[in-house]
């Protein structure tokens, strides 16, 4: 391999490799729906196996980053992940690693896996959109389709889109409803600003 010097190294039984030591801190991170790629020179990533929310333990987390010699990088919690996407990676630095470290970081991260992913689960949603300009015509909603795609990347059914003026009664009766019909959620549009006649947050309040 064109080396001067070659480091032999023997194994010990106070002392792990650094690819054995990466696989406890990947059995530390791994949580349902995901998986693990080979391990290569004290590396390995998590893989989303479903679509879902990434849920992550932080406080284990830095306990286990703050105990040096060892890494999990990952991407933020509480965002969306995708089938396919990589969650976050596991790397020991150092060639070998005390064995009592690695048992330390085991310690840290305690009895639940640092990372989770929260499956979605289909829900059913009512638009309800405001403003007497769009329902009376004199101007085009454009943001009904714009809640349409953003719902499309989820699992969810558009139960529909109910147009209304700018009255609270009204606003509130299309939202209850909806509700009453079955939906998990209503997305209201319009009527947010600081108009006088914007009055979507007030019918929202008084739907509870």
């Amino acid at each position: 391999v064109g080396k001067e010097h070659l480091y032999v190294w023997e194994n010990d039984e106070n002392m792990l490799h650094e690819n054995e030591a990466a696989q406890v801190l990947y059995e530390i991170c791994k949580g349902d729906h995901m998986h693990g790629t080979d391990v290569k020179e004290g590396k390995i990533e998590l893989v989303a196996e479903i679509d879902g929310l990434l849920k992550i333990d932080q406080k284990s987390l830095l306990a286990v980053n703050s105990l040096g010699e060892m890494l999990i990088a990952s991407r933020h919690g509480n965002f969306p992940v995708k089938k396919g996407d990589k969650l976050a990676g596991t790397r020991v630095i150092p060639l070998v690693i005390e064995k009592a470290k690695m048992e330390a970081a085991r310690q840290a991260a305690g009895r639940e896996p640092i990372f989770q992913i929260l499956p979605f689960q289909k829900k059913k949603v009512g638009i309800v959109t405001t403003g007497s300009e769009v329902f009376k015509g004199r101007i085009k909603d454009t943001f009904g389709p714009v809640i349409r795609e953003k719902l499309a990347e989820f699992p969810t059914e558009v139960m529909g889109q109910t147009y209304v003026d700018d009255k609270k009664e009204d606003i509130c009766k299309a939202i209850l409803d909806f509700i009453e019909k079955g939906a998990d959620m209503v997305v209201c549009t319009g009527g947010m600003s600081v108009d006088p006649d914007d009055c979507t947050p007030g019918a929202i309040s008084m739907t509870e």
